[in-house]
């Protein structure tokens, strides 16, 4: 007898998925690979980028939706599979702990250096996501600091290890840095009034209460449009490499 169709858009594979913040993930992921293409890495190297990249934002996804279950729930948030109690916890935990034992050697598969740097930029987000300076006016420190990582995760990467030993330009990595800030603004936006209602008191929320939050929508928007045109532009003249 076939599944109704309600109950196959709440398998677990679903959950997971809408779990793992899908959009942001495959943005980021995206945005890393091209940046690795564009570097002059080689078409296996730029695919090991790619599956490194997108394992790991899986896991930030997921751990992500983990640690807000009670908060999502409370302030009735739709399409969270763990607060409304659709997709189990414990899935959750294996899938992050599943995610976690592949990311690690694949991290590693572009050298040490560069497989420490993912690693941290994975260290720095879980640690946002678990509560560290993520309810105060320092809310974009983990997001900037996780960012600045993964230029060191492309100048420093090679296949299996056969990467340079070259640092990044700290124009590059700063460019990198504000380019989180402005994410962590943008990827906010929509959370705001639990922020609020949860007595945070986060650098967008401060932002959006002084302005309004369409106009710190724009105000964010600008901001990524003037940094990303900062960052090819150092990538241009600069390079990745020092």
């Amino acid at each position: 007898m076939p599944i109704p169709a309600f109950e196959v858009k709440r398998t677990w594979p679903i959950g997971l998925l809408i779990a793992s913040h899908a959009r942001h993930g495959i943005l980021m992921t995206l945005g890393v690979t091209v940046a690795a293409a564009l570097s002059g890495r080689s078409t296996r190297e730029v695919g090991l980028v790619l599956a490194t990249v997108l394992v790991g934002q899986f896991v930030l996804g997921v751990h992500n939706d983990l640690v807000d279950r009670q908060r999502d729930h409370d302030n009735d948030r739709l399409g969270k599979p763990l607060a409304e109690g659709w997709l189990d916890p414990s899935t959750a935990g294996f899938a992050i702990a599943a995610g976690a034992l592949l990311v690690i050697p694949l991290s590693l598969e572009s050298g040490m250096v560069a497989g420490l740097s993912h690693l941290g930029f994975l260290a720095v987000a879980m640690l946002g996501n678990a509560g560290l300076l993520r309810k105060g006016a320092l809310s974009f420190l983990p997001w900037m600091i996780s960012f600045g990582l993964l230029t060191a995760f492309l100048a420093y990467g090679g296949w299996r290890g056969d990467g340079s030993d070259t640092p990044p330009t700290i124009a590059l990595t700063a460019c990198a840095a504000l380019l989180g800030a402005g994410v962590h603004v943008v990827h906010s936006l929509p959370g705001l009034v639990d922020e609020n209602r949860s007595g945070w008191k986060t650098l967008p929320l401060r932002i959006a209460l002084k302005i309004g939050a369409a106009k710190t929508l724009l105000v964010a928007v600008v901001y990524l449009t003037v940094v990303g045109a900062a960052t090819i532009a150092v990538a241009v003249s600069v390079g990745l490499r020092q």
